[in-house]
């Protein structure tokens, strides 16, 4: 029997705990410092990099930051959350394919909302409850965190491919306004 959810957050203060609402979204893409958070998981950088790639047809292409981190199912380290937020516009987080790094993920997009920074968290169907949780014990339990089919961890390169171009829309809704997802 399970008595209460454990928050793998607890010790990230600063900003994570209930924001009140969501970033103000971008209003283009084009000169923009799109960070690409992987989470380390099987897949996650390769699917990132499909999407950051997708958001970038045109000559006025984002720039794309890549960042790691190191331990999926622990909260942004103090150090990296500083990286991201003097080298990013808005950043796509993936990819939650099991329970802690599901939570982990959209708690981590909940303190980067809060701290003004638009997000798009991307997690699989299989741990909408444990990403639903968390969002809830944040204080925001309409957090518009991505879902697609699970898992990742499994792709070929040619699925990678496919589920990253897939979710290019959908991210590219998330992070800038009046846009809609494909």
């Amino acid at each position: 029997m399970v008595l209460a959810i454990i928050d793998p957050t607890a010790t990230a203060q600063a900003g994570a705990a209930h924001a009140a609402s969501l970033a103000t979204p971008l209003t283009t893409l084009a000169g923009t410092r799109i960070g690409l958070l992987e989470n380390t998981k099987r897949n996650a950088a390769a699917v990132l990099d499909v999407i950051g790639h997708a958001l970038g047809d045109d000559e006025d292409a984002p720039r794309l930051v890549p960042f790691t981190k190191q331990n999926f199912a622990l909260p942004l380290p103090d150090d990296l959350l500083e990286q991201i937020e003097a080298n990013c516009d808005a950043v796509i987080i993936g990819v939650g394919d099991c329970g802690s790094c599901s939570a982990s993920a959209v708690a981590d997009g909940i303190m980067l909302e809060s701290r003004g920074i638009p997000t798009a968290v991307i997690c699989t169907d299989a741990f909408e409850v444990t990403a639903g949780a968390m969002a809830r014990l944040k204080g925001r339990a309409d957090f518009p965190y991505l879902r697609t089919e699970h898992p990742i961890a499994n792709l070929t390169p040619e699925q990678v491919v496919e589920r990253g171009t897939s979710l290019a829309g959908q991210v590219r809704s998330q992070l800038v306004a009046g846009t809609s997802g494909a």
